[in-house]
């Protein structure tokens, strides 16, 4: 399954008015980061950024002038997100400022079926709250200490973080932690001696070689940073 968590940032609060001024993507596959990411900065035409937008972003006027408009990057974007879940943090604003972007420019709107929210996420998992990005991070112990600015690639890379998290990304690591931990606290029986018995003979493997071409060809278009390209023939 192919997601893209994204985040977009704006000139102020009503869609119907302000504009998109940044959006920044990145791309999971099966909640796997692929190292595939959107960014663009966005012309907003004649629609100046509000003081209070500008004291959360910091982006300019100034800054946007020569950038493009949205009806320059909107192929280029939609072609990024196509076939893709789109999963942001609060979904309902991000959605209803591209959308209002899309019918600028007479174009369908974004179903809400392809429409994932971590906020509505967050607040089933943790109904008590609180259920901002940057409690989630303490939540989950995600550094964002890096964020001392709002910005749409970086909101989305940390988002995404946040998302692995809470679908269960540590779940493996938390029962070996538990695992640990009770065999710590446990008393000791040093007289139990447990012995694995080895198989006489390796069972065949159950990969074909295609499946394991396959594969390689995949951990190949991670990049060099993936960490199963430690893993290939000849690595």
């Amino acid at each position: 399954m192919r997601e893209i968590i994204f985040d977009t940032e704006t000139t102020g609060l009503e869609s119907k008015i302000d504009r998109v001024i940044e959006i920044g993507g990145v791309e999971l596959f099966n909640h796997f980061p692929t190292g595939r990411t959107f960014h663009v900065y966005i012309n907003p035409g004649d629609r100046p950024v509000h003081p209070d937008a500008l004291a959360v972003h910091g982006i300019t006027d100034a800054f946007l002038k020569d950038k493009p408009p949205f009806s320059d990057i909107v192929d280029e974007f939609l072609a990024f997100f196509e076939g893709a879940k789109w999963v942001a943090h609060n979904a309902n604003f991000d959605m209803g400022f591209i959308n209002a972007e899309l019918d600028r420019l007479g174009k369908p709107p974004i179903s809400n079926d392809l429409v994932v929210d971590t906020l509505a996420l967050a607040r089933r998992k943790n109904p008590m709250g609180p259920n901002s990005l940057d409690a989630l991070c303490r939540r989950y112990g995600i550094d964002n200490s890096h964020r001392t600015k709002h910005g749409a690639l970086l909101d989305s890379e940390i988002l995404a973080e946040v998302y692995i998290e809470m679908l269960g990304g540590r779940q493996a690591t938390f029962g070996l932690e538990q695992s640990g931990s009770r065999e710590q606290g446990s008393s000791r029986r040093d007289d139990v001696k447990v012995e694995i018995a080895l198989r006489p003979t390796p069972l065949p493997p159950r990969v074909t070689e295609e499946e394991r071409e396959g594969h390689q060809g995949l951990v190949k278009r991670l990049g060099s940073k993936a960490l199963w390209g430690q893993y290939l023939p000849g690595e």
